[in-house]
């Protein structure tokens, strides 16, 4: 099982992605996070075809079909991070941390 932690930012919503792939390509999601935005992604997004998404273009695939519908700020890094999940679990990459950090100078 592969976890991520997304802290998103002046927002202040967490949320916990775990997913699983028993076959290294349909991915079980499992979202859990404060944002009242995305909130329904919890119930509505429990799987995904794990090529599909990360083989899709920018903008395309079920991820980001469900963060235009839900989501109200195109700089969350949730729907990313679901992606990176997805990529880990289904074994199209390694694990590591993918990191947004803003200074203002």
């Amino acid at each position: 099982m592969v976890e991520v932690i997304v802290d998103a930012g002046i927002c202040g919503f967490k949320a916990t992605i775990q997913i699983e792939s028993e076959d290294m390509q349909m991915a079980n999601i499992k979202i859990k996070t404060d944002c009242p935005n995305l909130k329904p992604m919890e119930n509505e997004l429990q799987e995904a075809d794990g090529y599909a998404v990360c083989f899709s273009k920018l903008g395309d695939g079920i991820i980001y079909e469900y963060a235009k519908k839900y989501c109200r700020h195109p700089g969350c890094p949730v729907p990313a991070a679901i992606i990176k999940g997805i990529e880990v679990a289904c074994g199209l990459a390694l694990p590591n941390d993918a990191t947004i950090k803003i200074n203002k100078v």
